[in-house]
């Protein structure tokens, strides 16, 4: 016991987080792992698809996250308790309007992305109200930078996911989809812990001033635009390439896009602890560009290892993480961690300014972020063609984002 406590003295708080996120993303991996080996390519096409409505949706679920992270920063007392109030009040409403006409586009969704079934959206939809309230929620302790609490809500997700749709599968003679779907469902109940909100606060109307809420609308409009340009960049090429190719080549570009994306996920930890950090140096007066330049090389150092190394192994880490029935991706591996390297480094240019109200890089992600998806709906006439078209399009980005970062501090 004194051997931890001491351990547990010299870790700093942004350290254990840090460490807990790297364990929720092995295990969201090893949940996309196991279904990729249990479903087979062309199974796991449908279950790659319900991970990226996941993934769209914790992009949504940010923009709540990260305006209570930001506020939590600069109110206090009354107006903390009254924005607090507004948020959860915003997150519920909007998640139940996104729920509601999820549900009611199932057939369509079916459709268009060629499902057995449109059981699985409608599964889904039910947990969308369940995700913001949960956003907000991670967005307080952010913000406070209690990352105790915020870790214990990742963890309580994740585990929750990756054990209870494993049961599921095994022991419910029911469709995948469906059984996922459930799955994800239930992991947002799990999600909530901790959870210190008292649900009857909501009745009690606590005033923001009519400055400050213009303020807070301002920043969560314009941070809900820029969650959407990283839907469009993140997402767009798994859910245009289950459209336009067929399921086993949908399904074994998703295990390319689940092994590619490394980089991005773990960049996501370093936005978490980047925006309080510079909100804060900024309400004191202090430079924030040294934070910048920290993550950015931290970024940069990982993302360099990981296209190393999917270019040297990759089809030994295929034949790892999914198996043989995927090899055909091999040669594509690096390409793709390379696009994905090239995004997540952008992506904390974009972040840092967003923190500094700055707002030119949001519409810089969004130009390129339709620019992507254009170009894969006319050049799409192999998997080669989806890849290296996303190359072009973040490498142009993260060059338009280092010139108006040299623009604002040369």
């Amino acid at each position: 016991m004194t051997v931890f406590k001491l351990i547990a003295k010299k870790i700093s708080p942004e350290q254990l987080f840090m460490g807990s996120v790297l364990l929720v993303n092995g295990g969201n991996y090893l949940y996309n792992l196991l279904l990729g080996r249990l479903l087979g390519p062309a199974a796991f096409a449908d279950a790659a698809l319900l991970i990226t409505l996941l993934l769209v949706l914790s992009f949504l679920g940010m923009t709540f996250q990260l305006a209570t992270a930001k506020f939590a920063v600069l109110f206090s007392d009354k107006s903390w308790e009254a924005f607090q109030q507004l948020m959860y009040r915003w997150a519920l409403s909007f998640g139940i309007i996104i729920g509601v006409l999820f549900f009611a586009s199932s057939k369509v969704l079916m459709n268009i992305f060629q499902t057995e079934s449109d059981i699985m959206f409608k599964t889904f939809a039910v947990g969308v109200p369940l995700y913001f309230v949960m956003s907000v929620n991670r967005g307080k302790y952010q913000g406070n930078q209690a990352f105790h609490k915020l870790s214990v809500t990742y963890q309580t997700e994740m585990w929750s996911r990756l054990l209870l749709t494993l049961v599921l599968l095994w022991l419910v003679p029911l469709p995948p989809p469906f059984l996922v779907a459930f799955g994800i469902v239930l992991s947002f109940v799990f999600g909530l812990v901790p959870f210190n909100f008292k649900w009857k606060s909501i009745i009690t109307t606590i005033t923001l001033s009519e400055e400050k809420r213009k303020q807070v609308f301002k920043f969560v409009l314009l941070t809900a635009f820029y969650e959407l340009t990283q839907i469009i960049i993140n997402n767009s090429d798994i859910l245009l390439v289950k459209h336009y190719f067929e399921a086993v080549d949908a399904g074994l570009y998703a295990s390319l896009a689940l092994i590619g994306r490394v980089v991005y996920f773990v960049a996501w930890m370093f936005v978490m602890l980047l925006l309080p950090a510079v909100v804060q140096k900024q309400k004191d007066g202090e430079a924030t560009a040294p934070i910048l330049f920290r993550y950015v090389g931290y970024i940069g150092i990982l993302s360099l290892s990981i296209v190393l190394l999917c270019s040297l192994f990759p089809h030994f880490i295929i034949n790892i993480m999914f198996g043989k029935a995927y090899m055909s991706m091999a040669p594509l591996l690096w390409k793709y961690a390379l696009a994905t390297s090239l995004f997540a480094i952008s992506n904390i240019f974009a972040y840092y300014f967003l923190s500094l109200d700055k707002y030119v890089p949001v519409l810089l992600s969004g130009i390129f972020g339709l620019s992507q998806i254009g170009m894969i709906v006319f050049f799409h006439t192999s998997l080669d063609m989806v890849v290296y078209v996303q190359i072009m399009a973040m490498l142009t980005l993260l060059v338009a984002q280092l010139i108006y970062f040299l623009n604002k501090h040369m």
